[in-house]
């Protein structure tokens, strides 16, 4: 059945279904192509953040290997109802959203259930569904509740369990994509897109790694789009609410992951708006047009003034192996060390101490220069972190001529952030011609989970490869090779 053609039976229950207090802060986005929809691999990414929780459809062309998005529906992680019982809480946002298992469930259903309804989808249409979490966890029950909570909102969303696991082989796969996957001869062990996933010899060492995994595959999807083989060695850097990425080296037939990121990003933004109206919690509410950069030069003295005092309270470095925690995120940088990972990091004083003084220096901006004020302000002072991650790897020698970068999440990718990111790295000699060096791109974590899900069932594309190195062929052969010698 094609996608672009509803029953009537199917067409009547889209009609009767209601979300209500749904708000959709999302672009509606059209339908898959129906033409195509044979060759087509649906993936739902499910991602509840800090700030968002977000249902975004992908769908790739498994003759091309391209992934386009075709539809989302985004909801404020904060407007979760208030729990009913205090003793089911068990943890909070980073903004400080209360959790509870039951609640959390309910609003990845509905953000789900928008989703599909939004664009003409059922549960049967989607072929895979991976899930992942900006929220930080303080501790393993944490981290369970938040998996259970996930899994839950899928499966009452209407998703079975074997559309959250990958096919173990090629026989119990659906007949239409079985010419597509190449089970019968690799199968699926834990690399996504080429890249190695930390061996930390049963030590975890840091506790967002599954985002910057998601966002690195993401992100060599995307440079398809762009023109750039954003193949090994790559650097991937994840500026949602909180930071997460990695870099991966030239490795094959698999890269390593040599370092991981952590730490605040977008929460800066939040912060500096914090004190504005108490109704807009984050700047992603706050902020919906980008103004140029040239406005209000005559008052930027002040401006800079401000970024600068903002700019002592906030830490991008390479995280010493004393830290148990950095901004949200539990970190073992001693474990990282013994298995050859540098861990970077942004934090706000020490693990968020600074952010009432954030507060204060963006209401004084508000109040002299207002809302234009406030956003060359962010965008300011965003740029110039992720200019100093930047720099951090050129100190650490990571930042080699055949390194790519990419960058992705609304603090590094909204407004003039990535105008003025090439500007101040061209200005301080950090990377030669940067525009052919680094890619912004949107949806990274969703574009990585239409990779990962493929990953999982060897439905590569060998003809446009997303492993091996950069300008270099498929490594399929060399890892039938490698996986029989093991």
């Amino acid at each position: 059945m094609k996608l672009g053609n509803i029953s009537e039976k199917r067409e009547a229950l889209f009609l009767e279904h209601e979300f209500a207090g749904s708000r959709f802060l999302g672009k509606k986005i059209s339908k898959p192509n129906s033409e195509n929809s044979d060759f087509s691999f649906i993936v739902a990414s499910v991602e509840v953040g800090n700030t968002t929780t977000k249902c975004i459809l992908t769908e790739t062309d498994l003759n091309s290997g391209k992934t386009k998005i075709i539809g989302k529906h985004i909801r404020l992680t904060r407007e979760i109802p208030r729990p009913a019982e205090e003793a089911e809480i068990f943890g909070k946002t980073v903004g400080g959203t209360e959790l509870t298992k039951k609640t959390l469930s309910s609003l990845v259903r509905e953000t789900i259930q928008a989703a599909l309804f939004e664009n003409r989808l059922t549960p049967e249409d989607v072929h895979f569904v991976v899930r992942s979490t900006g929220v930080t966890a303080e501790t393993g029950k944490q981290l369970e509740m938040i998996i259970l909570a996930l899994a839950d909102g899928c499966l009452t969303a209407g998703f079975p369990p074997r559309k959250m696991t990958g096919y173990s082989n090629i026989d119990k796969m659906p007949e239409k994509l079985r010419p597509y996957s190449h089970l019968e001869k690799v199968y699926f062990d834990g690399t996504v897109a080429g890249v190695r996933p930390p061996a930390g010899l049963g030590e975890s060492i840091i506790s967002n790694e599954m985002e910057g995994e998601l966002a690195l595959a993401g992100l060599k999807e995307a440079g398809k789009h762009k023109n750039i083989d954003f193949r090994n060695p790559c650097i991937a850097i994840d500026m949602g609410t909180t930071l997460s990425g990695r870099i991966a080296n030239e490795n094959q037939p698999y890269a390593k992951t040599i370092a991981n990121f952590c730490g605040y990003a977008g929460a800066v933004a939040d912060a500096l708006i914090s004190g504005i109206d108490e109704n807009k919690k984050s700047a992603f509410e706050f902020i919906q047009f980008a103004k140029p950069i040239e406005f209000l030069k005559n008052r930027a003295e002040e401006i800079e003034k401000s970024k600068a005092e903002i700019m002592k309270s906030i830490t991008v470095t390479k995280i010493p192996q004393n830290r148990k925690c950095f901004g949200p995120f539990f970190v073992n940088a001693a474990a990282a060390q013994n298995i050859g990972i540098i861990l970077f990091g942004c934090d706000v004083g020490e693990n968020g101490s600074d952010f009432e003084k954030l507060s204060r220096i963006g209401k004084s901006i508000f109040d002299l220069f207002g809302e234009e004020g406030i956003e060359i302000l962010i965008d300011d002072v965003m740029s110039e972190i992720a200019v100093l991650l930047i720099e951090c790897f050129q100190k650490e020698n990571l930042l080699t001529e055949e390194v790519v970068i990419g960058i992705t999440g609304r603090a590094g990718i909204t407004g003039n952030k990535p105008d003025l990111i090439i500007q101040k790295l061209k200005s301080r000699n950090v990377l030669a011609d940067p525009e052919t060096k680094i890619i912004f791109a949107e949806d990274g974590l969703a574009r990585g989970a239409a990779v990962m899900a493929r990953c999982m069932n060897s439905l590569g594309c060998p003809k446009n490869p997303l492993g091996g190195g950069r300008g270099e062929g498929c490594i399929m052969q060399k890892r039938i090779k490698f996986q029989h010698e093991f």
